[in-house]
């Protein structure tokens, strides 16, 4: 890619002990800090800094094609969501 593109990304936030995690769906690139908002930030730098390096590497094409981009209309479509939701299973002896 020789010129500057925009990837959409979705991301989710969770709380774990006393930090904030953030992952890029689908990209499965993940960061954390002390607040959501200090999460977020560190998400977009290591999505920047990880599809910079598949661009380095010669395989940016490679990774957005398996992880369900398309090229369409000369840019990046991210997949599209149709549900992201809590769900429950039991484990172990009841």
């Amino acid at each position: 890619m020789n010129q500057t593109a925009q990837i959409e990304y979705t991301m989710q936030i969770w709380r774990e002990g006393v930090q904030f995690i953030a992952h890029a769906m689908p990209l499965d690139v993940m960061s954390s800090g002390k607040t959501p908002e200090e999460a977020k930030t560190a998400l977009d730098e290591a999505v920047t800094l990880f599809l910079r390096t598949a661009e380095e590497m010669g395989t940016l094409t490679d990774v957005l094609l398996e992880t369900g981009y398309k090229w369409e209309n000369n840019q990046w479509a991210c997949p599209s969501w149709v549900a992201v939701e809590k769900r429950k299973t039991a484990i172990g002896a009841c």
